[in-house]
């Protein structure tokens, strides 16, 4: 089996884990693909490192669906877009299962640049805004990566606010804050 192989099938196995609500261990992980501990960690890096890998490859999936399916266009179409996607995060049991259990480690790997996973978020959603804005239908009031990093940081607190503030997580709030920030 090649490295790329090996890393695919234990990324795969941790994405059904984590879908499942299961806490990922690299032992079981190991064990569940008869592999040894140390051909895990050196195939994926460390839990973390995993964990991000896990949760990004789930973000992309969901994202790209959306981005497949919504019909709208300019601003509206990234509010739908991203709107979707904060619902299916805070939906998904996995993720609420690791914010409940692990919500220090949930919010340092999504909101820190140095795990990985927020600055694909930014990149992904720069790039979506550049699309819209080259139909003509979306005007960029700030420079793409600064919007793109404002708009992800409106995610992140709205996915996170149960942990920021406890109060429940609402898409409907983190609706009406995007469509100020791109609808005019």
């Amino acid at each position: 089996m090649s490295a790329a192989d090996r890393n695919a099938d234990v990324i795969s196995a941790a994405r059904r884990r984590f879908l499942a609500g299961e806490r990922i261990e690299m032992g079981t992980l190991a064990e569940q693909l008869e592999l040894n501990r140390v051909t895990v960690y050196r195939s994926v890096g460390s839990r973390e490192q995993l964990l991000v890998e896990v949760m990004w490859s789930l973000a992309e999936d969901t994202l790209n669906a959306e981005r497949d399916q919504v019909a709208e266009t300019g601003g509206e179409r990234l509010v739908r877009i991203l709107t979707n996607f904060v619902i299916a995060v805070i939906s998904n049991p996995g993720m609420m299962r690791f914010a409940s259990h692990e919500g220090e480690l949930a919010m340092r790997l999504l909101t820190r640049t140095d795990a990985g996973f927020h600055p694909r978020l930014v990149r992904w959603v720069r790039d979506l805004m550049v699309e819209e804005f080259a139909t003509g239908l979306l005007e960029l009031p700030a420079e793409p990566d600064d919007y793109a990093y404002a708009l992800v940081r409106v995610l992140e607190s709205y996915i996170s606010i149960d942990l920021i503030t406890g109060e429940p997580p609402d898409p409907g709030r983190a609706e009406r804050v995007l469509r100020m920030l791109l609808v005019r």
